[in-house]
């Protein structure tokens, strides 16, 4: 895949994505509904949350996620060689200077998020700042604008926001469902009130997972993509092996990130957690290391 098919699949999954998601609110909230009955205001409220979700993951999903992850926005006076390495790769990339962030994390990681390259945004780790030499830090910035300039921060920003709404619809529908019982029994007698109370609730319960498959879908390939993109900028692969060794070293957790936000980072933010063994949305750095000095 090259930058330009990326950038072009990347706005195209946007989209689908978007609709895929209102569809997936509006089917379970119909579901969720009929289970108790019907004529309940769980449908209307489906509808209004997969709006509200949709408009808010594309044009204030990096803000959420920014805030989420205790980014705080600092500019050219407070980190000036920061501030200066971010410039020089904007003109590099010949994109506009992003805003940027700093996480107070002791870990090594990065982010970048917004919805184009016109209203983007990065984010660095203190650890990033305090552990990396100034080649290694370029790197890590790099991977994090080829992100911008592939138009990845759209796509990634957006599942963001939809795999935390829908692990809390989802949660908040299963209360309906379980405390609504009474009612379904005595007013959905039958074969086919069963078949839509089984159906309902197996949707219910499966989509936490249908969140992560989607996040797992859009990740993985994107990094080893994002590594090859910054190389491509920083003229120095061996900056980025750095980085991973020595994130490989420490394996430090950011004790902000989520499930819902892991997908952004640079490396997995869930270092040393069980989860980030079993549904890790990011390349082993053995692997990604690899593909790099191929490349050298």
């Amino acid at each position: 895949m090259t930058v330009y098919t990326s950038i072009t699949s990347n706005k195209r999954r946007s989209a689908i994505l978007i609709v895929f998601f209102i569809a997936f609110i509006l089917l379970l909230g119909f579901i969720i509904d009929q289970t108790q009955g019907g004529g309940t205001a769980i449908f209307p409220i489906a509808i209004i949350i997969s709006i509200f979700s949709s408009l808010t993951g594309y044009y204030a999903g990096d803000k959420i996620t920014l805030s989420a992850n205790g980014a705080i926005r600092v500019n050219k006076n407070d980190s000036p060689e920061l501030y200066r390495i971010v410039e020089n790769l904007a003109i590099t990339a010949g994109i506009p200077t992003p805003a940027v962030y700093i996480i107070p994390s002791p870990a090594i990681n990065a982010f970048a998020t917004g919805r184009d390259p016109k209203h983007a945004s990065i984010a660095v780790t203190e650890g990033t700042l305090a552990k990396l030499d100034r080649q290694e830090l370029e790197a890590v910035l790099a991977h994090e604008f080829s992100h911008i300039g592939n138009y990845d921060i759209r796509l990634l920003t957006v599942v963001a926001i939809f795999v935390g709404t829908i692990a809390l619809v989802s949660d908040l529908f299963l209360r309906a469902r379980l405390f609504g019982g009474r009612r379904e029994r005595n007013d959905n007698e039958g074969n086919a009130g069963a078949i839509i109370a089984i159906i309902g609730v197996i949707l219910v319960l499966l989509s936490p997972v249908v969140a992560q498959l989607i996040q797992l879908a859009v990740s993985r390939r994107r990094e080893f993509l994002a590594d090859a993109s910054a190389v491509l900028l920083t003229r120095y692969p061996q900056g980025l092996i750095n980085a991973f060794r020595k994130i490989q070293q420490e394996q430090l957790p950011v004790a902000q990130a989520n499930t819902a936000t892991a997908h952004l980072y640079f490396s997995n933010p869930l270092s040393g957690r069980m989860v980030s063994k079993l549904f890790s949305t990011h390349p082993p750095l053995e692997e990604r290391i690899t593909a790099l000095e191929k490349m050298g």
